[in-house]
């Protein structure tokens, strides 16, 4: 009997990654969708109830704990991270099961089996998925609080506190620090995202994450994007992308 799952995923080489190793690790699942946002999750599961849901915890638009404040989930859920410091212990207690990226074919197996396991049986058991999001809201403390940065044979660190955006040019990342210093960094702007206080930093496109308190003037280029003039000034354009624009207002009102 096939199982239709689903997963919700927003990169796409991670989720074509993921696609191949349930295919291989279980021909019975069949994947029924790749869905890339917050937004898109929400209409889809209000019409549809896949059999297994295979989430990504961060996804462009938002946090995917978010789906569950706008729409009602049944379907067991395997959750996929790519950092550990969530309270894993809340995974545990309140969900299938996790997996931390990268994905590793032996933990994908296990998960799988776990769920043929329990939801085998007719009483299948239900998860409080709304408290599992409560419990991590309460732990995710872990954010960064310094950058280690290296240019030539030097090291020094900035304090977040201190950087005013954070850009990706000719695949490289940089910070720009509000006294106008700037310098590369290891991270991509994907990791970054994801260790940056939220209330203090939006990813507005794919090359920036502004601070709140980098944004010098707003100007209106259409009904729905937004250009911003930041300080210290950047030399690309910023422009606070179709998607990313109503969540850019909810967190400009927020803060």
């Amino acid at each position: 009997m096939k199982i239709k799952a689903l997963i919700i995923e927003d990169e796409e080489p991670a989720a074509e990654r993921l696609k191949k190793l349930i295919a291989e690790a279980d021909p019975e699942i069949e994947i029924s969708e790749i869905i890339v946002s917050v937004r898109s999750a929400i209409n889809y599961l209000s019409k549809n109830k896949p059999d297994l849901i295979f989430l990504d915890i961060h996804l462009a638009d938002g946090e995917s704990f978010e789906i569950f404040n706008q729409t009602t989930v049944n379907s067991p859920i395997i959750f996929t991270t790519a950092y550990d410091q969530f309270a894993l212990k809340a995974f545990k207690l309140n969900s299938l099961d996790y997996l931390l990226k990268p994905v590793k074919p032996e933990e994908l197996r296990s998960a799988l089996e776990k769920f043929k396991n329990l939801y085998a049986e007719n009483n299948k058991p239900t998860v409080d998925y709304a408290k599992l999001a409560e419990m991590l809201a309460k732990e995710k403390t872990d954010y960064k609080k310094r950058l280690l940065i290296r240019y030539g044979d030097l090291f020094k660190t900035i304090d977040i506190k201190d950087a005013a955006y954070f850009f990706s040019e000719n695949k490289i990342s940089y910070v720009c620090t509000k006294q106008n210093a700037r310098y590369a960094l290891d991270n991509t702007l994907d990791e970054l995202e994801k260790l940056l206080e939220p209330k203090e930093f939006f990813r507005i496109n794919r090359q920036f994450i502004v601070g709140i308190e980098s944004i010098d003037k707003m100007i209106a280029v259409s009904k729905s994007r937004v250009k911003l003039s930041l300080k210290p000034p950047a030399e690309q354009e910023t422009i606070v992308s179709t998607e990313r624009s109503p969540d850019f207002k909810k967190w400009l009102a927020d803060n």
